[in-house]
């Protein structure tokens, strides 16, 4: 059996205790000393070891946590974060610099399975423990693994963050149609359920560019098409987009020092 201490129980946590969960062969516990829920609200009353210690709480707290877990740490345990921010040098100064640390970053639609987390780690991770931790976080989507950290900063201003971007463009598009002259209720039911709808088609064939799929929309001097000169702009959605993905990657490079 497979040993995992999963630290916070928040909605990230608590989407990967649902996950992980759904395999018989992981025993895991749980810490959190905001939740009644978990197994432990303090580390001082854990006396177990654990083959895997997942990090799931806020950046701002890590230090305290990280030092309150030292007793259960032993040279063969992996450290998953999924901390945003917090880089693999910032754990190597909490457990050690030959210790293995991996740093992970997952997003929302995990708490429903359709999440995607990318990770890296250091020198001292084996193929074994890198092979591990993907289908761990394989519970809650798809996992892919990169080998240099510095991307980790762009991973999460793109899909760390990303669901946010979705979820203001349905917000922009219910406002967009009230200003059109649609009922709030309704304008609000059409802007949602149309990105539903074109999330699933692009995920339906993936080997279709999202350029095709938004091509098939669009018809020569067509409404479609009016809308796009706008939002295919030079100062359009793209230039609007990359700004906040940047402004994001920058806030995750300070929330690193």
């Amino acid at each position: 059996m497979f040993k995992i201490l999963l630290v916070g129980v928040g909605k990230m946590g608590g989407a990967l205790r649902d996950g992980l969960g759904k395999n018989s062969s992981y025993i895991i516990s749980t810490l959190d000393p905001h939740s009644t829920e978990a197994d432990y609200q303090s580390a001082l009353d854990i006396q177990l070891q654990f083959d895997v210690i997942i990090l799931a709480v806020k950046p701002q707290i890590m230090s305290d946590v990280t030092t309150s877990l030292g007793h259960l740490v032993t040279p063969q345990t992996l450290i998953i974060s999924i901390a945003a921010g917090k880089t693999i040098s910032f754990f190597e100064s909490s457990f050690g610099k030959n210790h293995p640390i991996i740093r992970a970053m997952p997003n929302t639609p995990a708490l429903i399975g359709q999440g995607i987390t990318v990770l890296c780690g250091n020198s001292h991770v084996t193929d074994t423990q890198k092979n591990m931790a993907l289908t761990l976080l394989e519970t809650v989507g798809i996992a892919e693994w990169v080998d240099d950290e510095n991307l980790m900063d762009a991973v999460t201003s793109v899909s760390g963050s990303g669901p946010a971007y979705v979820f203001h463009l349905i917000e922009s598009l219910t406002a967009a149609g009230v200003k059109a002259g649609l009922p709030a209720h309704l304008s609000e039911k059409l802007a949602r359920q149309t990105v539903i709808g074109s999330s699933a088609l692009a995920g339906f064939d993936k080997t279709i560019p999202a350029a095709t799929l938004r091509e098939n929309v669009t018809s020569k001097g067509g409404t479609t098409e009016a809308a796009l000169n706008i939002l295919m702009a030079e100062d359009g959605l793209t230039a609007i987009m990359t700004r906040a993905v940047l402004a994001a990657q920058k806030r995750g490079k300070e929330l690193s020092s």
